[in-house]
């Protein structure tokens, strides 16, 4: 997620803000089209193994790229919003990301496998929106109603559950170019409702304080560290899952999904994050961040270890994949809610900032150790599943010895 402007004002009356709701909802629209470029190789990753050659590692490669840059993109894009704005920064991060979904067009077309590295390289900027979309709803909303606020832009990453669920079918009924022109053309009329009908709340004001100040200020509390490591946990695992899970089920039950079904699965495995993540705001504002937090992290230890287990495809392993889903999406809501009243004031935005920045990072290791842990004479990725078990059980212990704290209310 993304930096909060130290320079938001609290005081606003609600009559100043009144609106808000609308704003933070068309907020969630673009980031739902930018998620869905930022996801744009991975529904169709068995196409492009099979037309390429590729292999594990070359394929955790192409599927990790984008979310790598997506996730450092957002300290610096983060920083603009403080400086620019949501309006103006949404509609440069929907414009960037048109070119690299055209790229990706041309290497599928002509089977170019560094093309279409290089071009998810580029594809990381779309993911970058959520770093302007959390400062730009927080402004709209007193501090004791941002999880709220925050849960509902978070919504966004339905993105990944639309690309999930879209891209393999579009490509099938209208062609693999056309699919793609579909999404950059969705980009630029997202672009263009942004730059005329976003506004940056009144309770926003620029900020011209230096990046590296900022950055380097925050990477100085422990605050920073932990958030940033349980952020990795239940974002990083979200994006993880939802780039590598058609991957993963197509791989251990060949014979039961094929890359439509693996879409679908994976784009429910999206809705039900999608849904927890303002429940997990809404708890967290009601009841402190530190109680969702521990409850996320627990189901999220408990459904890895039964998916370690491999059971046989059908109820329990889609019933395990929404509850993990379900659980990440609450921690998502509730650790957002976290970092703001456990951050000196003048330092939220570059915490936040750096805490995005390692949920992504979260999301880019997991594919290249599930890739690297694969078992080809098992058919198995038991060890993979198995350390994402020890390092949840280990982000229980830091949440529990860590301090709870609620949003003052307004």
């Amino acid at each position: 997620m993304a930096p909060m402007s130290s320079t938001v004002t609290d005081t606003r009356t609600t009559a100043e803000l009144r609106g808000g709701l609308g704003q933070v909802l068309l907020a969630t629209l673009a980031s739902t089209a930018g998620f869905w470029a930022w996801m744009a190789i991975a529904p169709l990753q068995g196409l492009y193994a099979t037309s390429m050659g590729l292999g594990q590692g070359q394929i955790s490669l192409m599927l990790a790229t984008p979310v790598l840059v997506g996730a450092l993109g957002r300290i610096v894009v983060g920083a603009l919003t403080d400086r620019w704005g949501g309006r103006r920064m949404f509609t440069f991060v929907l414009l960037a990301g048109v070119p690299a979904v055209l790229l990706v067009a041309l290497a599928g077309s002509i089977k170019s496998f560094p093309l279409l590295v290089f071009a998810g390289f580029l594809l990381g900027v779309s993911g970058t929106i959520f770093a302007v979309g959390v400062p730009f709803s927080s402004a709209w909303y007193a501090p004791a109603r941002r999880g709220f606020a925050n849960g509902v832009f978070g919504m966004g990453m339905i993105g990944t559950g639309v690309s999930a669920f879209f891209t393999p079918r579009l490509a099938q009924q209208i062609g693999y170019l056309p699919t793609h022109l579909l999404i950059a053309g969705i980009m630029v009329v997202m672009a263009a409702l942004c730059w005329f009908f976003l506004r940056d709340s009144p309770a926003w004001t620029p900020s011209s304080q230096a990046l590296v100040p900022k950055v380097v200020g925050a990477l100085k509390l422990r605050i920073t560290w932990q958030m940033s490591f349980l952020y990795a946990i239940v974002f990083g695992g979200f994006v993880a899952f939802s780039t590598y899970l058609p991957k993963y089920l197509t791989t251990i039950y060949p014979d039961e999904v094929d890359a439509v079904g693996a879409g679908t699965r994976t784009a429910m495995f999206a809705v039900a994050a999608v849904v927890a993540r303002p429940i997990g705001g809404v708890l967290a504002d009601r009841f402190g961040p530190k109680v969702v937090s521990l409850l996320s992290l627990a189901g999220i230890v408990a459904a890895a270890y039964v998916v370690g287990q491999e059971p046989p495809e059908g109820i329990v392993t889609g019933v395990t994949f929404l509850l993990m889903a379900a659980a990440m999406g609450l921690g998502m809501g509730g650790l957002f809610a976290w970092v703001g009243p456990s951050t000196p004031p003048d330092r939220v935005g570059a915490v936040t900032g750096v805490v995005a920045a390692a949920g992504g990072l979260g999301g880019y290791f997991p594919p290249l150790v599930m890739g690297a842990t694969y078992q080809a004479e098992t058919n198995s990725y038991w060890l993979g599943l198995w350390l994402l078990v020890l390092v949840g059980a280990l982000a229980l212990v830091v949440a529990g010895m860590m301090r709870d704290a609620r949003p003052k209310k307004a």
